[in-house]
């Protein structure tokens, strides 16, 4: 089988594209696949399919096997690679995914593209779209800086879904010096989330740089998160801490998110890398000896 393994800021997935390849258990081949020491390594598995809705549709899943519905980092990707491996010839598309339609531009230098911008269409608080539990934001009206507690510690929170849940958090302790690996698990699986969460720990530079790093519900810390940049930078307009064109530093890179709060339009603009192509033959699950081996 074919792949290729891409990267938006540092955010690393395997591509395959249906037009050309059948994979019949797509989410254990992503846990196969993604595993860093017995496979090629990535935060996760993206097929590129042909579309009924749209001209392509990714089907993304996470590091470990579960379904997920978008990524700003992993569709800037397949925009990239749709268009170097001449699936098409268009610079501005729309893909198909589990949080809807989504319009790409793609910026060509020499036959290669090198910055996508894509339209992530409209970001929403509505505690059941998101979803949060009720029980723990229903004294904060629309949710915006509500409290919740964690290991002790009582964090004020903005959920914000982007197709997927986003809990924002604006913190005064550096990010760089935060106790993610802890903190984050705690974070995605709270009982305030009863889809889990993707958890963003915020510093703001200023009113329109931050620094941010997240934890990704079913694949843990990662170098950067498209979808999670756009929701902190609606987290920081709504909370009046940010203007509405914000430059979001994560681990792996900068992406720019621009908010149009009137028409609820999130655009995100950042690079796409191809790391490497290959193809791979011989794949099997790793005999593990106990669960602290490797």
């Amino acid at each position: 089988m074919r792949f290729t393994k891409m990267q938006g800021c540092g955010n690393d997935y395997v591509y395959m594209d249906t037009f050309s390849e059948e994979v019949k258990d797509r989410s254990a081949m992503a846990q196969l696949l993604s595993n860093r020491n017995f496979g090629i390594g990535s935060d996760g598995l993206i097929f590129i399919n042909p579309s009924e809705k749209a001209d392509f549709e990714m089907e993304m899943y996470n590091l470990d096997g579960s379904r997920a519905q978008m990524c700003g980092n992993g569709i800037r990707c397949v925009g990239k690679y749709v268009y170097e491996h001449g699936l098409t010839d268009k610079t501005d598309f729309t893909v198909d995914t589990l949080a809807g339609l989504k319009h790409l531009h793609l910026n060509v230098n020499d036959g290669e593209v090198d910055q996508v911008s894509v339209d992530m269409g409209g970001a929403t608080i509505i505690p059941e779209q998101i979803p949060v539990a009720p029980e723990y934001f229903e004294d904060y009206g629309d949710g915006v800086g509500a409290e919740i507690e964690v290991l002790g510690q009582k964090y004020k929170v903005t959920p914000v879904s982007m197709g997927n849940p986003h809990s924002v958090a604006f913190i005064e302790q550096d990010v760089e010096t935060f106790d993610l690996m802890k903190i984050g698990p705690e974070f995605e699986n709270h009982r305030a989330f009863p889809e889990k969460v993707n958890a963003e720990f915020v510093n703001i530079i200023d009113r329109t740089h931050i620094k941010v790093r997240v934890w990704e519900r079913g694949s843990g810390e990662t170098c950067a998160c498209g979808t999670g940049a756009c929701a902190c930078v609606v987290a920081g307009v709504l909370n009046g801490l940010l203007e509405k064109e914000v430059f979001v530093e994560m681990k792996g890179g900068v992406l720019k998110v621009t908010w149009d709060e009137i028409e609820n339009r999130v655009t995100l603009t950042g690079p796409a890398v191809t790391v490497f192509e290959g193809e791979t033959r011989h794949i099997q699950k790793p005999y593990i000896f106990s669960e602290k081996s490797c």
